[in-house]
């Protein structure tokens, strides 16, 4: 099996790229999705992440409060990676489970999502790397339209990498500025490339 990392930074097109995947047939993981798993009602990380930052991170229900958590560690390294240190294995471990049950499967691909893969140390468990990207200006634009403030952007692009540093270091490169079609027949020219013959 052929197992591919997709990165790239925050509003830059993960998600299309997963839809389309999606679509393709190709089995995916996301690990955005995994990270809200992680922190569920019951899961040893909540637990970790309550004695670590205080109950007041859970609300009534016991369930994380994601935009105070995030208030929080985006504003201080040393939380962002405290935070990181008790979510990160567990979300790795996961994802590499996936991955092993897709090899017993003797699917012929699977990609794994993973926004921080380079800030992670992960690259070297995949046969390649894509990088989705489009220009500052669009993502701005794009992460404004769903919401965020000046602050929660800065903030967050100052958490990972620059995305110039993820694409030189890429296999490929998907560029998401065009529609969503050439977007699906970018990925698609990566697949025909990576799929075992």
């Amino acid at each position: 099996m052929t197992l591919i990392g997709l990165t790239g930074g925050i509003g830059m097109g993960k998600s299309t790229s997963a839809r389309l995947l999606g679509e393709l047939g190709v089995p995916v993981i996301d690990t955005d999705v995994l990270a809200r798993e992680v922190v569920e009602c019951g899961q040893p990380a909540l637990e970790e992440i309550r004695a670590t930052f205080g109950s007041d991170m859970l609300g009534s229900d016991g369930a994380l409060l994601r935009e105070r958590m995030a208030k929080v560690v985006f504003a201080d390294p040393e939380k962002l990676r405290q935070l990181e240190q008790i979510l990160h294995p567990r979300i790795r471990e996961r994802w590499l489970k996936v991955a092993e049950q897709w090899r017993l499967e003797d699917r012929p691909v699977g990609v794994v999502i993973i926004p921080l893969l380079y800030e992670t140390g992960s690259a070297n468990e995949f046969e390649a790397v894509i990088c989705v990207a489009c220009s500052g200006i669009t993502q701005r634009r794009r992460l404004l339209e769903r919401g965020w403030s000046e602050q929660q952007l800065e903030q967050r692009l100052a958490a990972q990498w620059p995305t110039n540093k993820k694409i030189e270091l890429a296999n490929y490169l998907i560029w998401t500025e065009p529609s969503v079609e050439v977007h699906r027949a970018q990925l698609e020219r990566v697949l025909r490339t990576l799929r075992p013959s």
